[in-house]
């Protein structure tokens, strides 16, 4: 019996067996696209640029702009995965940012357990992106709707969690997660002054300690 079957059980190795490739493939693109210089990638905008980090509303037609040039990265990383043509559709978020949601129901492993390897996604995907655009701009990758689904859901569990720290007076721990649900956690009880929350362990078991104050 392998380490992996030792550790996780049958079914659980042969999933992380699966997915192995396809996180090795994004982050061997994220090496490959590294290498590109900026005046390779970055596309002329610096006075879209200097309006935004003014805190200039931008233009719907500049708007455009960016959400065509992020189109155009997230294709070119899904040619990779021969789904350059898969329906993206385009949404604005609570907070501003733009979503990009990838809607091809057999794209499914690039999500990953956990989130893993959308997460990896994301990263090599806003690298691109803001190395084009010369700026940082918020955008978000998705795909068939997880992060929306899984953002509810994270904020369902900080919300029960809080409860149920107050009612027994003791910390409570949630389930390991990543960066980008951790801040979700954070978020969801910054206002309510009744608990605490920070952040413990290593990756990929780094969790959220809600605590009464």
């Amino acid at each position: 019996m392998g380490f992996l079957t030792k550790l996780f059980g049958t079914n659980m190795a042969k999933e992380i067996k699966r997915l192995d490739p396809i996180v090795r493939k994004i982050e061997a693109l994220e090496e490959e696209y590294k290498g590109y210089t900026d005046a390779q990638l970055q596309a002329k905008t610096p006075e879209l640029k200097e309006r935004y980090k003014n805190g200039e509303e931008l233009s719907d037609a500049e708007l455009d702009a960016i959400a065509d040039i992020a189109v155009s990265v997230l294709r070119s990383i899904l040619e990779h995965f021969d789904a350059a043509d898969s329906p993206i559709d385009e949404y604005d978020g609570d907070d501003g940012e733009l979503i990009l949601d990838v809607t091809a129901p057999d794209l499914a492993v690039l999500i990953g357990r956990h989130g893993r390897t959308l997460e990896s996604l994301q990263t090599l995907f806003a690298l691109l992106v803001s190395r084009k655009l010369g700026f940082r701009y918020p955008v978000v990758v998705d795909v068939e709707g997880y992060k929306s689904r899984r953002h509810d859901k994270v904020v369902s569990m900080a919300v029960s969690a809080a409860d149920r720290a107050l009612k027994q007076h003791r910390s409570v721990s949630l389930p390991p997660m990543s960066a980008y649900e951790r801040r979700l956690v954070h978020i969801a009880l910054r206002e309510n002054p009744q608990v605490e929350t920070h952040s413990e362990g290593t990756d990929p078991e780094r969790r959220v300690v809600i605590q009464p104050c």
